[in-house]
């Protein structure tokens, strides 16, 4: 059977299947460049929403809306990941990114606590648990197209761009939040310049929805349609069939999450609210540590096709548990620019190893008939319990034990859990999609 005929449509030429592939990880990424943009710019402006949104300011108030939308992604993974498995990918891409467009621009607009009191905050607690759904949804079904488009060889590489493209989305958060706390006063930037990120949802949505209803559905599940192998409830089926890889697939993913939360988010707040350092210099901070990440992603992904996916993963737990409670020290004892500049990119690039890994090693850990489902609900239920709520126990945590540092050791928790996930698991490096 030729390349052609195995990797795309009959009658398509090599040549045809090659721009395919492009075009379909291009409009994949960029759609999935907008959905996290979207999804992680909350995390950014956490200061200003508890400001806007809660009558005294109250952290907690806006960590924990932050969290409650991890408590969806669990549900979006179940509900849109059998809706992928069993329609496709491109059809269940597609209502994510709708479904984040909406949630997101509606933010931008919810009227502050003085103005409707109470409705404020459940107001946006709404839309923030419609943008979990979503989320739930698109972070598996993006590794799956990815890794299904993917030439067998080039996985690690082709599934990178996901988490480049989410880096990338992050990343742009930041740099808005940098840009605006440094373009504008701060009273203009706390009582509406950080509404403005929100609003670009209504813009961005229609062209991630245009981008991703151009491109075929993938390869591996039009197979799957073909030899009437689809799975009615891949949910079940999961469970079932894979009940050791579904548990090892949440505890791979938990390293990562609790890292980039605790680290981007949670120390970035706390830098500007009790180190009282100014905005713009904590989202420098924070834009530096993403560039480290998105440089490092495709690189990390490239070589893992070469050398394999658990060494690099395994990596970054166990450098998360080795070195966290130094990182924070510098950081918070440190107290300046350059040491919580120093803590940010030296974590980064532990997560470089996490985030040009994991789509790949969760992709090939599950056959096409469940792959969106079992990635997704593994994923969606480490980043719910480990992850969206980091910021709140971390806060949590400190107010406890009055230890600065006392979420260094919520992040090495997560990262020797991870390590003993990694080292239960076989590689799964170019075994058959099917």
């Amino acid at each position: 059977m030729s390349q052609a005929a195995t990797i795309g449509p009959a009658g398509m030429t090599e040549q045809e299947v090659t721009a395919a592939r492009r075009r379909a990880i291009l409009s994949c990424a960029v759609g999935n460049f907008f959905e996290l943009f979207d999804f992680t710019i909350y995390g950014f402006f956490a200061v200003a929403i508890a400001r806007a949104f809660y009558p005294s300011g109250s952290m907690y108030g806006a960590f924990a809306t932050f969290g409650a939308a991890f408590l969806m992604r669990p549900v979006g993974a179940i509900v849109i990941g059998a809706y992928g498995d069993r329609k496709g990918r491109r059809a269940a891409l597609v209502i994510t990114i709708v479904l984040m467009a909406l949630a997101t621009g509606l933010t931008g607009m919810i009227p502050t606590y003085q103005s409707i009191g109470i409705w404020a905050p459940l107001m946006l607690m709404v839309c923030r648990l419609l943008q979990g759904f979503s989320t739930g949804g698109e972070w598996g079904g993006a590794a799956a197209f990815l890794v299904e488009y993917s030439k067998p060889n080039q996985r690690g590489l082709t599934g990178a761009w996901q988490q480049f493209s989410t880096q990338i989305g992050s990343l742009s958060g930041s740099s808005s939040a940098l840009l605006l706390s440094s373009l504008l006063s701060q009273d203009d930037f706390y009582s509406w310049g950080w509404r403005i990120p929100f609003l670009c949802g209504f813009i961005l949505g229609p062209i991630g929805y245009y981008l991703r209803k151009k491109v075929n559905e993938t390869p591996a599940f039009t197979r799957t349609v073909v030899a009437k192998t689809v799975e009615r409830a891949p949910l079940r089926v999961a469970f079932r069939e894979f009940p050791l890889r579904m548990l090892q697939a949440f505890g791979v993913s938990i390293v990562g999450c609790i890292a980039n939360f605790v680290f981007v988010v949670y120390l970035t707040s706390y830098a500007i609210n009790t180190m009282k350092l100014p905005p713009s210099t904590a989202f420098t901070c924070a834009v530096c540590s993403g560039l480290v990440v998105v440089t490092l992603t495709p690189f990390v992904g490239a070589a893992t096709d070469r050398f394999g996916r658990r060494p690099f993963i395994l990596a970054c737990a166990l450098l998360n548990l080795v070195f966290d409670y130094p990182l924070f020290v510098l950081a918070i004892h440190g107290g300046t620019f350059w040491t919580l500049l120093a803590a940010l990119m030296i974590n980064a690039s532990f997560q470089g190893l996490y985030t040009g890994t994991i789509p790949s090693i969760l992709a090939e850990m599950f056959p096409t008939r469940v792959r969106y489902t079992g990635l997704s609900v593994s994923y969606g239920f480490a980043v719910v319990m480990f992850g969206g709520f980091a910021p709140f126990i971390s806060t949590l945590l400190v107010d406890l034990t009055g230890n600065p540092y006392a979420p260094a050791f919520y992040i090495m928790t997560g990262g020797a859990l991870s390590a003993i996930a990694i080292l239960s698991m076989r590689e799964f490096r170019n075994v058959s999609l099917e």
